[in-house]
Parts: structure tokens; C-alpha cells; sequence
């Protein structure tokens, strides 16, 4: 005698519980090898012979193109958005550790994470990522064509009215006075500041005008004393006298020490 609602070792009629995928409302016959009825691509819902709902030649939801979502390549990071203000970031931190004469543009390309070649793209030298990266008013090749673009009798005074335009604009100055505020308690900042000024700009002006490094250093040093009188303690009338007036003052004694030696 046969019992109906399923043997323990399995029958010939199974219940009515069938895959959506199969037909509906009939028993299905089961095969000698112990399957149903599925989607050839994976086993009915319940059965306990093979995962559910995937696909028989890879893994589900997965690009054939490209890695796994989340997973980056291996190498350093590419180009972004954002690359020209991560390399400036890095910039800043290795000019204040190293120095302007110690920093390397591959070591600013690998604290910022980037191939060197991507440095050299977005700037031309080490002199102008140090300009931007400071913020400075003006990259150390245009002051040499200003100050030497003219007759030699005159460049005392093409020198003073330089400093003393660009400085005259707060946005300008302001980063060049904050730098000298820093340098005031900051060890690294002053040779990095030093090494820059003496580098990139006075050593390069001496040897276009053919004198020696002491009087174009004098020469600054005066120019720079009276941007701070000016700017920081405000000392009258110096503070507020005209700039062309201060031009005619300063001209004479700028022009003597860089004027060439007797």
C-alpha cells in the first residue's frame, strides 16, 4: 500500500511545490539522475544540488572589462582634477623640510603621489612650483627681464619702482610678508626662503649686470627694509607718501651699488 504526501527516500509523485520556471500545477517526473526541471543555467529554487540564480561561466554583476568595483590598480595615482593642487601641497612640505637646494622634483612627484612627468606638466622648473607654491608675486624670470630691459644707467630705478609697485597691492605683498613673519621663528623657512632669494634671483641679477653678489644683495636688503617700513610698522610719512615721490628718493642710492665697481 502507497502513502501519499512524499516517502522518506523519495517516490515516483512529487508535491506541487514547482519552480516558477516550471510548469505549474502538475507533478513532475523526476529523472534517474535525481534533477528536475530548471533553467539550464542553474539549479530550481530549494533544491539543495547547486547554487541559486547564477550564471554557469563567471561571477554575477561583474564588468568583463575592467577590475572589480573598489579595487584600484597598482602604480602611483593618474592625473585628476585636483593633481595640479596635491603636487603644490607636496611642494610646500618638501621645500620646508629639505630647503629650495635639497628639493628634487621626484621627490615632490612621490610625496604627492604622482609620476614625475605629470610635474613637469603642469610646471616648467622647480623655480616656478616654488613661486606658486609660496604664492609669490612674481616668478624670479620676469624680474630679471624687468630689472636688465633698458639702458644700464637706469636699472636703479626700473629695480625700485618694481619692488615698489608689485608691493603696493595688498593681495601681492601679503604672502611676501608672511613668509618673512614665519622666517622671524622658523629655521627651516629661513633657509628655504635664503636659499630661494639667493638662487633663483640675486645670484641671476649679479651676473647679468656684472657686479658682485654683495651690492645686489645691499641693494635688496635696503629695498626690502623699506617695504617693511612702509607695510608692516607703517612708519610716517613713509607710509603714505606717493610712490613716484619715493621713486625719485630711493633711485640714486639703488643705483649706486649696482652700478659696476671703479
Amino acid at each position: 500500500m502507497s502513502t501519499t504526501g512524499g516517502l522518506s527516500n523519495g517516490s515516483s509523485e512529487r508535491s506541487t511545490d514547482v519552480p516558477a520556471n516550471g510548469p505549474s500545477g502538475t507533478s513532475t517526473a523526476t529523472p534517474a539522475s535525481g534533477t528536475t526541471d530548471v533553467p539550464a543555467n542553474g539549479s530550481a529554487d530549494g533544491f539543495a544540488d547547486g547554487p541559486a540564480e547564477r550564471p554557469a561561466d563567471g561571477p554575477a554583476e561583474r564588468p568583463a572589462d575592467g577590475p572589480a568595483e573598489g579595487r584600484r590598480r597598482p602604480g602611483r595615482r593618474p592625473g585628476s582634477a585636483d593633481t595640479r593642487g596635491q603636487i603644490l601641497a607636496a611642494a610646500r612640505e618638501t621645500f620646508a623640510e629639505k630647503g629650495f637646494d635639497k628639493a628634487t622634483i621626484r621627490g615632490i612627484a612621490r610625496q604627492a603621489g604622482v609620476d614625475p612627468a605629470l610635474v613637469h606638466h603642469y610646471f616648467s622648473g622647480k623655480e616656478k612650483m616654488f613661486v606658486e607654491a609660496m604664492e609669490l608675486p612674481v616668478n624670479p624670470e620676469n624680474v630679471l627681464a624687468a630689472i636688465t630691459a633698458g639702458p644700464r644707467e637706469e636699472v636703479g630705478e626700473r629695480l625700485v619702482r618694481l619692488i615698489l609697485t608689485i608691493t603696493s597691492e595688498a593681495g601681492a605683498r601679503q604672502p611676501v610678508l608672511a613668509l618673512a613673519r614665519t622666517a622671524m621663528t622658523n629655521e627651516r623657512m629661513v633657509v628655504m626662503i635664503r636659499e630661494f632669494v639667493t638662487r633663483a634671483l640675486l645670484n641671476r641679477v649679479a651676473e647679468s649686470l656684472d657686479i658682485p653678489l654683495i651690492r645686489m644683495e645691499a641693494a635688496f636688503a635696503q629695498m626690502f627694509g623699506v617695504v617693511l617700513m612702509r607695510y608692516v610698522l607703517e612708519l610716517e610719512p613713509l607710509a603714505s607718501v606717493d610712490l613716484e615721490e619715493l621713486v625719485k628718493l630711493l633711485t640714486p642710492t639703488i643705483q649706486g651699488y649696482l652700478d659696476p665697481p671703479r
